[in-house]
């Protein structure tokens, strides 16, 4: 029997997306190959969660897997957790939303808010996901530079940027990756001067710096504020996904009217509550941060190296070897760190994010074998 070939398939056209989504650049995030190595590259926690997070976990009946998720108390354990830390404004469940991450927070609230033709005001550079986000709805963005050559934050010319009335200010606070810090006073009355801009302050990275805005926010007098929190970078739920939106109800409301009614799963929702409801987990890590950072600053100091240290979780460094290289060869000393390039601002850099004081006094010495033999070669 002759053997019958296929004829020849015509290609058919795809379906074809919107003109946003056709012309968008994916955010470009961690996907695979970091499990085992010294993760000093997204700013995630260094040593995982509370032993209380695990026990919480493991302690979820087996039969509880095929019940969808329910999230009664997880408001009411924010609230009491905010409290607890002196951050603790009189606010209603209904000002808390649950979601997927903080991604998920922000793409929600540019899916609720943005449209096309409108614009997104931000600072430059900042948190790279922002700007898809705006994309996806068809906003022009409007990013001012931070001002060299300490990368403060461009206060006036935001401000005048403001009149323009863009629908969306973005505030990262302090900012990822130049760690810049802006007082809380200054967030709150530029909210309160643009009544008609969605103001939102992306803190997660505020319990290492203690600028928030939360203590002195006032939802009822600048209902256009919303605030983003998060348990990856401290408590150590990256890998879970939670993250909080803070706000007046009806902002928040809106918002959650653009996500699935399931997007945060149990464990998530176990995780939360046990991370939650260790604070002096969260703090012994916060402080050890800190400590690092100031041990690795004085080896900087001390070396001349040319570094950035004012806010969150990590700092910037220009190496004397052109940063692609060095990422490269602290990666085959199994280290991971983020490469600035082609960042306006921060080209030529690299991100370290911060972990305990050992794991730094691993990083500085390969780092600065990698730079004695860059320099020797």
């Amino acid at each position: 029997m002759e053997s019958q070939q296929r004829p020849d398939r015509q290609e058919q056209p795809i379906p074809q997306p919107r003109p946003e989504v056709e012309s968008l650049k994916a955010y470009s995030a961690p996907l695979e190959g970091r499990r085992g190595l010294l993760r000093l590259d997204f700013n995630e926690n260094t040593v995982g969660p509370s032993p209380r997070v695990v026990e919480a976990i493991q302690a979820i009946p087996a039969d509880h897997y095929a019940i969808y998720p329910e999230y009664d108390g997880l408001r009411e354990a924010v609230i009491a957790n905010l409290a607890a830390t002196g951050q603790g404004l009189p606010l209603s469940r209904d000002q808390i939303g649950l979601f997927n991450g903080v991604d998920a927070a922000i793409h929600a609230i540019f899916h609720a808010y943005g449209d096309r033709g409108q614009t997104l005001l931000t600072t430059s550079p900042t948190f790279g996901y922002y700007t898809p986000c705006a994309q996806m709805q068809g906003m022009a963005i409007e990013a001012i530079p931070y001002r060299l050559p300490d990368f403060a934050f461009p206060l006036e010319e935001l401000g005048a940027a403001l009149a323009r009335r863009p629908r969306i200010l973005l505030i990262c606070n302090p900012n990822n990756p130049t760690g810049t810090r802006l007082a809380p006073e200054r967030i709150l009355e530029l909210a309160a001067a643009a009544p008609g801009t969605l103001v939102v302050v992306d803190e997660l990275y505020e319990a290492f710096t203690g600028d928030s805005v939360l203590p002195s926010a006032n939802f009822d007098t600048t209902p256009n504020l919303v605030v983003l929190r998060s348990l990856a970078k401290t408590a150590g739920l990256a890998g879970l996904r939670i993250g909080f939106a803070i706000g007046a109800a009806p902002v928040i409301d809106r918002i959650g009217r653009v996500t699935g009614p399931y997007d945060i799963n149990s464990f998530a929702v176990t995780a939360a509550h046990a991370a939650l409801a260790d604070q002096p987990y969260t703090d012994a890590f916060v402080a050890e941060v800190l400590r690092a950072r100031t041990w690795l600053v004085q080896q900087l100091q001390q070396a001349g190296v040319r570094h950035h240290a004012a806010g969150g979780n990590y700092l910037l460094i220009w190496p004397e070897s052109p940063a692609e290289d060095v990422e490269r060869r602290l990666r085959e000393a199994g280290i991971l760190v983020r490469s600035m390039a082609g960042k306006p601002l921060i080209d030529g850099s690299l991100r370290v994010s911060l972990g305990t004081t050992e794991q730094m006094g691993r990083f500085w010495a390969a780092y600065a074998d990698i730079e004695a033999l860059g320099a020797a070669d």
